[in-house]
């Protein structure tokens, strides 16, 4: 009788510090992907610049940590300091925020393109995050001076 009582005290004890591990902060990232666009690469073609907004409806931050793409190999993220690029390896995806990659800020470029995207096509991607599922992406290859906020 001593040994059944002793594991369920052993057995309530664990459960109580499984259920403690779990997240009680409220929900994780929750996040939306809009105003995906590439511009139409000029010159040879063999780079291009990719913008969207990721929208995080949750109460975790996240991180954008990688970009693939059947177009090219090389895909990096790029910050834009007094008007000068320089390459990270994540952008925050902050709680109740967004990350905004846009014309003249943050963006993404894609180097050695395999194939010249021509405007209409859709280039598909995928989104890696730290803490969040990848998310599929289209593209649409838009006008060279296409800008959204002049449309």
């Amino acid at each position: 009788m001593r040994r059944g009582a002793t594991a369920l005290a052993i057995a309530a004890v664990t459960g109580l510090a499984l259920a403690g591990c779990s997240d009680s902060s409220g929900s994780g990232p929750e996040l939306k992907v809009s105003g995906a666009y590439m511009p139409q690469p000029v010159g040879d073609g063999e780079m291009a610049a990719g913008y969207v907004i990721v929208k995080n409806s949750g109460d975790t931050a996240d991180k954008l940590t990688s970009v693939t793409s059947t177009l090219s190999g090389d895909i990096t993220m790029h910050v834009t300091k007094d008007q000068k690029m320089e390459q990270v390896s994540s952008l925050p995806v902050p709680a109740k925020g967004e990350l905004d990659l846009e014309r003249g800020g943050n963006h993404l470029m894609f180097m050695g393109l395999k194939t010249r995207p021509e405007l209409g096509e859709k280039v598909a991607v995928e989104l890696h995050f730290e803490k969040t599922d990848p998310i599929k992406v289209e593209l649409p290859v838009k006008e060279t001076t296409y800008n959204p906020k002049n449309s």
